[in-house]
């Protein structure tokens, strides 16, 4: 089981804009900035978020991205499979195809890892990691770093 960049990474920028949701509408731009994460690969991430309406967005002058629902009521498990991302630990993709076409000797166990880790993600709210006071250290780190390079 992996858990690729592309899941990392939404999980991030969500965060990341859920820590900012008081400022309004949050740009790519700036989440890019203050994580590190290239732009083009956001403009990815946010489409599919989007599609799965976890962001909306607002256009113009002002404009950016928004979380679609309240915190509370987004898991970390929804946004990885918003992305297409997998927590599937089997080594079949779950098929039960896994030696030849038959069922390998531990395949229970890969399978039953892989529930445990969407159980663990699903009980996680963005507004879990919001509270957490490292995660608010990391984020005023970050808000300090990207307004000395704007100053810049």
């Amino acid at each position: 089981m992996r858990l690729t960049t592309k899941g990392r990474y939404a999980v991030t920028a969500m965060l990341d804009l859920a820590l900012h949701r008081d400022r309004g509408p949050n740009t790519l731009a700036d989440i890019s900035k203050r994580q590190g994460i290239s732009l083009a690969y956001l403009e990815q991430l946010f489409s599919r978020l989007r599609k799965s309406g976890l962001v909306y967005s607002a256009r113009g002058p002002g404009g950016g991205y928004s979380l679609g629902r309240a915190t509370t009521d987004i898991s970390i498990a929804d946004v990885i499979r918003a992305v297409d991302e997998s927590v599937d630990a089997t080594k079949c993709g779950g098929q039960k195809n896994c030696q030849g076409e038959l069922r390998c000797l531990t395949h229970d166990l890969w399978e039953d890892l892989s529930e445990q880790i969407s159980q663990y993600l699903d009980s996680i709210s963005l507004e879990d990691l919001v509270r957490k006071q490292a995660v608010q250290q990391v984020s005023a780190r970050q808000d300090t770093v990207t307004i000395h390079a704007r100053a810049q």
